[in-house]
């Protein structure tokens, strides 16, 4: 690639993109102009989507609960959930609770009494909803057993299963009781049509938390999936383990999972969260990994975009972009999609409206473009300033996401390398302080020869088709 007199050559195999608006290919050159290189025959990650929860009753107040009509539960539902106007997420995580069996059934022997009132604090509404938007993918998961299941006799305030190693308890072993209730949960969405794909059954091991929690060292996790991997894999289920606090913390479950033969092979998940450590690299395993859990800390609703503040829309566009390229991450799964008070997640619900953040647009500049099934390929620059990623999806197009981490445009001139795609348009959408996912333009693919200039601070994603 030569620059002349203010304008770009490139060879046969470049593709130069533009954003609608920006500087053009051919015209005068007015920004320091950086390049990078998309390449696909570089390989690396499958993509599983991206989701979120609505654990702990907020299901139930987005179905209005709390105030909200119905037209409103819509426009959120569409925001989390359209492929065309929202974010389009693809998997759904639901918190198991111990509602389907809350008394002790007389021992872990005992024939269960297992209760379905089919609603699950309004999970099987909110799921039936986002298979209808084309979610295929729910990741059900426990934050504790049952409390007579556990030493502390209690769902709250930590406590180990009965049975595992070091958690001896008069009541007897749990351990396959818990296994069987996990599968029947699983079991009672099925009848309500909805498959649950993906089955955990701890929320942070390592975290005592004054609601539901439970405790497991990496040993008792490893010891725990050898007796529930086989029951879950035969009723149909995958397996993920373990969503520790941090994702360093969680390399510990990974590592002594990995490390034994048998749990091994029931593990087809890897999941941590990142609120005790940030995602450094990827976890060590060969399985497929998940950030199944985070939002950033704050004390006030936010809806900005950068605002130095650590939890508005710029941080969340790091993150994420740090999970997949830095983590090697096949999913990410934000916390609360909507929620409300002093929420940190996506969308703030009250009583009978709801509030945007920021949030939402960094997330979905990922989420609605990198579709289930797509490999992230290769995607280099010399500028630090920015934070490029590429992928190929199933149907051909190629996703190219460009995070501007610079406080000046940037033009970046972009070589497409056997991606397929020589020819075509390159559709730019853009977020930053003023814009929110902002379709511009199309912009034709001919020749190889395009140019895109990114704002300061702002997050652009090219769809780019033949």
């Amino acid at each position: 690639m030569t620059r002349r007199l203010g304008k770009w050559t490139v060879t046969s195999l470049s593709v130069l993109l533009t954003a609608a608006g920006f500087t053009a290919a051919g015209t005068p050159n007015a920004y320091a102009a950086t390049t990078a290189t998309v390449n696909g025959s570089t390989t690396y990650q499958p993509i599983d989507g991206f989701g979120f929860s609505e654990h702990f009753g907020r299901a139930d107040i987005m179905r209005g609960s709390q105030g909200l009509p119905a037209v409103k539960q819509r426009e959120i539902l569409d925001l989390l959930l359209d492929r065309s106007t929202g974010a389009g997420l693809s998997i759904l995580r639901l918190g198991i609770d111990s509602g389907i069996q809350p008394t002790d059934p007389g021992g872990p022997n005992a024939t269960p009494k297992y209760v379905w009132d089919g609603v699950d604090k309004g999970q099987v509404w909110l799921a039936k909803e986002a298979k209808a938007y084309g979610v295929n993918r729910f990741y059900a998961d426990a934050w504790t057993a049952p409390g007579y299941m556990k030493t502390n006799g209690t769902d709250a305030n930590g406590g180990t299963l009965c049975g595992l190693s070091g958690a001896s308890c008069a009541s007897g072993d749990w351990r396959r009781a818990y296994a069987n209730f996990l599968v029947q949960y699983a079991r009672f969405y099925g009848r309500e049509g909805i498959g649950i794909t993906d089955l955990g059954f701890t929320n942070e091991p390592d975290w005592t938390a004054t609601y539901d929690s439970m405790r497991l060292t990496p040993a008792q996790a490893t010891e725990f999936v050898k007796v529930f991997g086989p029951v879950a894999n035969a009723a149909g289920y995958k397996v993920a383990c373990c969503d520790s606090f941090g994702w360093n913390q969680q390399k510990a479950y990974t590592s002594a999972i990995e490390a034994d033969a048998t749990a091994r092979g029931y593990v087809s998940t890897h999941t941590g969260h990142t609120y005790a450590s940030a995602v450094d690299g990827p976890l060590p395993t060969s399985k497929r990994t998940w950030m199944s859990e985070w939002s950033p800390n704050g004390t006030t609703w936010n809806e900005n975009w950068d605002d130095g503040s650590g939890y508005d829309g710029f941080t969340v566009a790091s993150a994420v972009h740090d999970a997949l390229t830095k983590g090697n991450t096949s999913g990410y799964v934000y916390w609360y999609g909507a929620s409300v008070g002093a929420t940190r997640g996506l969308i703030q619900m009250d009583g009978a409206n709801y509030h945007v953040s920021k949030r939402l647009w960094a997330l979905a500049h990922y989420s609605r473009f990198i579709r289930p099934g797509a490999t992230r390929i290769a995607a280099t620059t010399p500028d630090a300033n920015l934070r490029l990623s590429a992928f190929r999806n199933t149907d051909g197009t190629l996703t190219v996401v460009a995070l501007n981490a610079g406080t000046s445009a940037q033009q970046v001139s972009y070589g497409l390398r056997n991606t397929g795609i020589s020819t075509g348009t390159a559709t730019p959408y853009l977020t930053n302080g003023s814009n929110s996912m902002a379709r511009q333009s199309a912009v034709a693919v001919s020749g190889g020869a395009l140019t895109a200039t990114i704002p300061a601070r702002s997050l652009v994603t090219y769809t780019v088709k033949r």
